[in-house]
């Protein structure tokens, strides 16, 4: 019987089936690899799932070290006090993973990330790590508990004649150009009946002289700016000034400060939360400090989940402040205030 079937298998008849069609998922990890090195990290994310090829090469430590800074060492460093458990037996993916989510450090009072499109260190610093004068006495000023801050609470200031704000940062920024803001509020807000108010009672003093911002760095850069501060009830970004970072091998210093001290009348009603400092691709890629109008809902802003990069989305209307020439406004050295959407959030439960 056996002999009656060996046609089917003899060489001169035999014609090997097709084989399945290669794709995606034949490729080589290595030539994958390659691919995903010129991706973005969300990009790259969401190729892991496109096939077993994709989803190896995505782990590649050289993949994930071209996304980190250069110096991500120092800035591990810096971040975990000299901590050997920080990133711990962690691959270059957990590491930029790790990184991504704001890591306090100085007891606290700052906070710094990666952005995770760009991988570019971003930092928040609190009004807790900045020196306020008059912040211990309670005639001036208050701590308030807030959900619409970061660090979960807000320095507010009630009456003071002279206002000045002090800080400096010491971190060893990687190489790139940087700017620096300060987020602040007129007004006291609250919620009635699961609607956000603003309480104007102190609010006085701000339309007679302008708030002085100033920055300096370790290497002699040096910015001014000046805004008037207008807008009641809405978070607004102060833009102090910008500076560039050449050597990423050594800790920048960067002092900035916020003053109002002309002692001729009082001013109050003001809301100081933190200062942060952005690369300014990133800041140009969320859209920080272009006019961008959001649709209002009585006096509440619909605000995005991703814009800005830095808070917990939430219903309120958002502004930022960039000085600009006064003749564009009718004269003299001004701001103008926009409503601008609110960004993604990372992973932190405090912001």
């Amino acid at each position: 019987m056996g002999s009656s079937f060996s046609f089917l298998i003899s060489n001169e008849n035999y014609t090997a089936a097709p084989s399945a069609e290669t794709g995606l998922g034949d490729l080589p990890e290595s030539c994958a690899a390659s691919v995903l090195v010129y991706l973005d990290p969300p990009e790259i994310c969401k190729l892991a799932i496109l096939n077993r090829a994709f989803n190896g090469a995505s782990s590649a430590d050289f993949v994930w070290e071209s996304k980190l800074p250069k110096n991500y060492g120092s800035v591990i460093r810096r971040v975990s006090g000299e901590s050997e458990n920080f990133c711990k037996d962690l691959c270059k993916r957990d590491i930029y993973s790790r990184l991504c989510r704001p890591n306090s450090f100085d007891g606290g009072t700052k906070k710094v990330w990666l952005d995770k499109r760009s991988g570019k260190i971003c930092m928040s610093i609190s009004w807790n790590g900045l020196a306020i004068t008059g912040i211990d006495d309670r005639r001036y000023w208050s701590r308030i508990p807030t959900e619409e801050s970061r660090f979960r609470s807000v320095a507010y200031l009630q009456q003071i004649w002279w206002l000045e704000v002090d800080g400096e940062v010491e971190f060893p920024f990687p190489a790139g150009s940087y700017s620096l803001f300060f987020r602040l509020q007129l007004g006291r807000a609250y919620k009635r009946f699961g609607r956000r108010l603003c309480n104007s009672e102190h609010v006085h003093g701000w339309d007679k002289k302008p708030v002085q911002f100033k920055l300096s760095t370790s290497d002699g850069q040096q910015a001014t700016s000046q805004v008037h501060l207008k807008e009641l009830g809405k978070w607004i970004y102060c833009h102090a000034g910008d500076f560039v970072v050449a050597d990423s091998t050594k800790l920048t210093k960067v002092k900035f400060s916020m003053t109002q001290i002309d002692c001729t009348h009082t001013k109050g009603g003001l809301c100081v939360d933190s200062v942060l400092v952005y690369p300014i691709t990133v800041q140009q890629e969320h859209g920080l400090g272009v006019s961008k109008e959001l649709p209002i809902e009585g006096h509440l802003a619909i605000v995005r989940k991703y814009d800005f990069g830095i808070f917990r989305m939430a219903k309120e209307q958002v502004a930022i402040c960039v000085p600009i020439p006064l003749e564009l406004e009718g004269g003299g050295t001004g701001a103008r205030c926009t409503a601008r959407p609110r960004s993604f959030c990372t992973d932190d439960p405090g912001c």
